[in-house]
């Protein structure tokens, strides 16, 4: 028996599809009165759920400026994408003929500072700004849920405390 069981775990692995990889842009911006984080949900097209912008690789262009182009696409939005991703997370993506493919996902801050009225997906999908605990509880992956926590985290981390008395707050 266990041979068999060895024989059937091999077969698996030689129909086992290598994981994609695709990119995936975190839409953010700060709320100035109180320094609070808001990322950018967009539905996704077939299935109606929360997810971040985010699609395959683009001849030409960096992974960080794919996320930057998925972040137009699909939300209208642009600013300034980090170069470096902020992590990953892994999903099935359920493909038009039913198959369902492991996709990695490399995602990248992207500051946003500008919304625009038409960009190629719009009327397509919802979109949502809300605060990361809001944004974690609404997606389904646990690795985004996980990227999400961390990220209010460490952008809160890098923001300087207010000035006092006309200082600068450094030391």
């Amino acid at each position: 028996m266990n041979i068999l069981n060895r024989l059937a775990s091999d077969v698996q692995l030689m129909f086992r599809r290598p994981c994609k990889e695709q990119y995936g842009a975190l839409c953010y911006r700060l709320k100035k009165k109180n320094s609070a984080v808001e990322v950018l949900l967009i539905t996704s097209r077939d299935t109606g759920r929360w997810v971040i912008p985010k699609g395959w690789p683009m001849d030409g262009k960096s992974a960080a400026a794919a996320a930057a182009r998925e972040a137009w696409e699909e939300a209208g939005v642009k600013g300034k994408v980090a170069d470096e991703s902020i992590g990953s997370y892994r999903y099935m993506k359920g493909m038009p003929e039913g198959l369902k493919v492991d996709c990695r996902v490399r995602v990248f801050a992207l500051e946003v500072d500008d919304i625009s009225k038409n960009f190629p997906e719009k009327g397509e999908r919802r979109a949502e700004w809300v605060d990361c605990t809001e944004a974690a509880s609404r997606v389904h992956e646990p690795g985004l849920k996980a990227l999400l926590l961390a990220f209010e985290q460490k952008i809160l981390s890098g923001i300087n405390p207010p000035a006092k008395n006309g200082t600068t707050g450094a030391q």
